[in-house]
């Protein structure tokens, strides 16, 4: 498996903002520069799956133009982590008191009432699974923290319970990484 974990362009929204599953608009013409980057380095053959949400079908709709060889499927397991009522909302109006309470209870509490950490796991895990189980190689059109979730998934990570545990790095606005094939085991022997 070549899994392509591609990351939105920069999206229309004020700095220091939470929007996690907030659906807003991409830029035009940082999307435009993604695509064409990124369509010169995926195969033939490559599998697309996007997030639903505007800012990563943008681009995936900006790369089959550009390569009308890739179609895409939107899949609702690669939407970025749902922050609830936090959606929209700028991160510093947010009570110290309730970050505490996500950071002290990591891998369950719900931060905005919606979703959990666990749960945003479960969902890319599926994803990735299938990926896994498949030879083709794949992009995926997403966000950061199922970037985030994916590489720990590639290291064998299944739980997070501290929060200074979540990776910290991922690709850039319109930018993407790769991970590399990884042997398969034969099991019989």
């Amino acid at each position: 498996m070549r899994l392509t974990l591609a990351r939105h362009a920069q999206p229309l929204v004020a700095a220091g903002v939470c929007y996690g599953a907030l659906d807003m608009p991409a830029d035009l013409q940082a999307t435009q520069q993604a695509a064409e980057a990124l369509a010169q380095t995926l195969s033939t053959g490559v599998r697309m799956l996007c997030s639903p949400l505007q800012r990563c079908e943008l681009l995936a709709q900006t790369l089959q133009g550009l390569r009308p060889d890739l179609t895409y499927k939107t899949d609702l397991r690669l939407r970025e982590m749902n922050f609830g009522r936090f959606e929209g909302q700028r991160w510093d109006s947010i009570a110290p008191g309730l970050l505490d309470e996500w950071t002290a209870n990591f891998w369950q509490h719900r931060f905005g009432g919606v979703e959990s950490v666990a749960e945003l796991m479960a969902r890319v895990a599926s994803v990735w699974g299938e990926a896994l189980s498949s030879a083709q190689p794949q992009v995926w059109i997403t966000h950061a923290g199922v970037i985030r979730a994916a590489t720990l998934l590639d290291q064998g990570v299944r739980r997070i319970d501290r929060a200074q545990d979540w990776p910290q790095a991922a690709p850039a606005f319109g930018q993407w990484l790769v991970l590399p094939p990884h042997p398969r085991t034969n099991a019989g022997g």
